[in-house]
């Protein structure tokens, strides 16, 4: 994992009362008095995971210029468990002072985000996890308002949290082959994991022209190394754990044991399981030019060490799979207020992003993620020194200056749009193009816009968008 030149700004250890398990809330840094992670519930859960992940979540926001710290909670409880609801309620009472006003939480490992908020309303936090952020708005009904609309519009039968990491994860990869010149048409890739995140890697990256070979679920591997697969029929005939009906399989898909997705000659590979996926043990069954890492710290740092020799390059999960904290934060800030201009901004900034630290990895004969790990670091320390730590020396939400345009107005004129490092270097809000009836306009935060960039489309909204 990565190292962060600090100690975590706050660890809290909770016990319940009722079962034998354990909480945990780390606060790795504050940034504008506040900070950001999921909740994440499993057996075997440690502090020192939730401690990493939250460092994890420092970098994420440090690397898209997002002025918020990193933090993480965990339940070392079985989500199954018929208790689980009771345990993690109790949870959220005790660890409450956090959640009024420092932690941003979401759904995470075993917490779905409509559990998560059905125990927010009834422990009498609030309506949403994003409590935290919303009841530092100057208007809090309109930012609800701009959530509810956001959260619950679909696109492509996709809910923004069920789209748009897996959407980032495809941009980055786009980005990686387009600085190695391998076009996308002629591009073949092989995605481990069919969860939410990695079936809509797989969409995104097949949308945008590149064959997917093989995909695995719980069951093994399926593939088809000639044609590639119908990643939309494999999506429809999906359970909601990601096992995929192997009825509707062609009759030249196969199947495969579930390990054999390291073996496949692809360009890319995107582990997008269980952490810890790729290790010094198989990573030289590897034959891809690219990981890109959509799960959670899917490889050893001794297998990435080893695959950067061999010439292969790693994009770490702090950059590929920031879509979902990211495009939860523009929604809540209100630079964006769909999914269509959320995706439209991720690929702004992660195309440029990826093809900078690719670029400065290169020069400095290091991996991405130490290049990226400078970034993040870099910019955290900027945004502290402008916004404050602990202590905030900004408001969360920047006012809109009399005359501006506010958000769900129709967009000016487009921005003109910034080199690559410029772009990445500080936290953009501005104009973007948006897709079909769903329009996000500008609004002034005081910081560097981020220009428009070309983006292929995630699809248009769906006729009943909006509705619950």
């Amino acid at each position: 994992m990565q190292v962060l030149e600090h100690e975590p700004f706050l660890q809290v250890t909770w016990r319940d009362s009722v079962t034998p398990a354990r909480g945990f809330v780390v606060i790795d840094q504050l940034v504008t008095g506040i900070a950001t992670g999921g909740l994440r519930m499993r057996p075997g859960c440690t502090i020192g995971e939730v401690s990493e992940l939250a460092r994890e979540m420092t970098l994420k926001m440090g690397a898209f210029g997002i002025h918020v710290g990193g933090a993480k909670g965990g339940i070392d409880f079985d989500s199954a468990d018929p208790r689980a609801e009771e345990v993690r309620e109790r949870f959220l009472e005790a660890v409450r002072p956090l959640l009024e006003r420092f932690w941003v939480t979401a759904g995470d490992l075993g917490t779905q985000q409509e559990q998560l908020d059905r125990a927010f309303a009834k422990v009498g936090i609030g309506e949403t996890s994003f409590h935290a952020a919303v009841v530092r708005s100057p208007d809090e009904a309109e930012v609800r308002a701009r959530i509810h609309q956001a959260f619950t519009t679909r696109t492509d039968g996709l809910l923004l949290s069920e789209l748009i990491g897996g959407f980032g994860v495809a941009e980055s990869a786009l980005a990686a082959l387009e600085h190695e010149r391998i076009p996308a048409g002629t591009a073949r890739a092989v995605v481990q994991g069919f969860g939410a995140m990695g079936g809509s890697t797989a969409l995104y990256l097949a949308r945008a022209g590149v064959t997917i070979v093989g995909v695995t679920d719980a069951q093994g591997l399926i593939l088809n190394t000639s044609r590639g697969l119908d990643v939309e029929s494999l999506l429809a005939a999906r359970s909601t754990s990601g096992v995929i009906d192997r009825s509707v399989l062609r009759e030249d898909d196969v199947e495969r044991p579930g390990d054999a997705w390291l073996d496949q000659e692809v360009d890319v590979l995107v582990p997008a399981a269980v952490s810890y996926s790729i290790t010094a043990d198989n990573c030289d069954r590897i034959r891809g030019r690219l990981v890109v890492e959509a799960a959670n710290v899917p490889t050893t740092p001794e297998a990435e060490q080893r695959l950067l020799e061999r010439g292969v390059t790693v994009v770490p999960d702090f950059i590929a799979n920031t879509g979902a904290a990211a495009g939860a934060w523009w929604v809540i800030l209100g630079e964006v207020v769909s999914p269509a201009g959320a995706c439209t901004r991720l690929s702004a900034q992660m195309r440029p992003l990826v093809r900078d630290l690719m670029t400065r990895a290169a020069a400095a004969g290091t991996s991405m993620r130490e290049a990226g790990v400078q970034f993040a670091k870099e910019n955290s320390q900027r945004m502290i020194g402008e916004y404050g730590a602990a202590v905030a020396f900004r408001d969360l939400f920047p006012a809109v200056p009399q005359g501006q345009t506010t958000v769900g107005e129709d967009a000016g004129a487009e921005i003109a749009a910034p080199g690559p490092a410029e772009l990445v270097a500080a936290p953009p809000s501005g104009t973007f193009p948006v897709a079909g009836d769903l329009v996000d306009a500008p609004m002034e935060t005081g910081r560097q816009p981020a220009g428009a960039f070309p983006a292929y489309w995630p699809g248009t909204a769906d006729e009943n968008a909006g509705q619950a």
